[in-house]
């Protein structure tokens, strides 16, 4: 697999931290040479210095999307090609349906649909002079079955998995492999922040969780990486739960 990555280029949005951290990580372990995008340029260069250098950190806020085309030229006149894509990047708002404002709402969907599909949008045309590609989107247990107080969250993965399936439709024929990833419940600063304080919450996932624990990271960047490789050339259009059960748990 490290001979077969050597000259791969990825993308992975929201590389600096959490899930998009360990994605990164695990690329750049097979060799592929990963560039990590975030609006926290500190955040991206500690994450630089951990990952070495095959890793190419380039600060971008994705909700910008006037940005996205000026910013996959420069990677592409940088290193020639993209040959997969990560869209990790999200953010969630945890409150009651009634309070959440209507600006609120919208923002989470540009962050977490409408940059997705920008930056998507631009790789496919640099993926299509080169008739192969891959994209991975990043989806969440949330799209799979209600979850209270996190109305746009779970509006804009469910969106997601919808895109996931179109573009892979559209774009397969034509030698790009559209896939989703859907975590469960990570041992991420996110899920920190859902979670902690929130006992009756947490005993909720953890029961119904047929593994009986939080995931790590780790375990979703190994999704990504098979996902990502030869290995699974054949799968275009799946959503993959790494979530320990817990969307066919009781």
């Amino acid at each position: 697999m490290q001979t077969d990555n050597q000259d791969k280029i990825a993308i992975v949005t929201g590389g600096a931290s959490g899930i998009g951290f360990a994605i990164a990580e695990r690329f750049v372990q097979n060799k592929i040479r990963t560039v990590i995008i975030g609006r926290d340029k500190k955040k991206l260069n500690s994450a630089k210095e951990k990952l070495g250098e095959l890793c190419e950190p380039f600060p971008c806020d994705l909700s910008d999307l006037i940005s996205i085309p000026k910013l996959v030229d420069e990677i592409v006149n940088r290193f020639g090609t993209i040959d997969i894509l990560v869209n990790n990047a999200g953010i969630n708002l945890k409150k009651d349906f009634t309070e959440v404002t209507d600006e609120e709402f919208q923002q989470i969907m540009l962050t977490n649909v409408s940059a997705v599909f920008s930056l998507s949008r631009e790789v496919v045309k640099k993926m299509l002079s080169k008739g192969h590609g891959c994209i991975i989107n990043i989806s969440s247990m949330a799209s799979q079955y209600g979850l209270p107080k996190v109305i746009a969250y779970t509006a804009s993965k469910a969106a997601i998995e919808g895109m996931t399936k179109a573009m892979a439709v559209e774009l397969s024929p034509m030698g790009i492999r559209i896939n989703c990833i859907a975590p469960g419940f990570i041992a991420t600063d996110m899920s920190s922040k859902a979670l902690n304080g929130d006992t009756e919450r947490m005993q909720k996932v953890l029961s119904r969780t047929p593994m009986g624990k939080l995931g790590q990271p780790s375990e979703v960047a190994d999704a990504a990486l098979f996902l990502a490789s030869d290995a699974a050339k054949y799968i275009t259009g799946a959503v993959l739960p790494v979530d320990g059960g817990n969307s066919i748990g009781f």
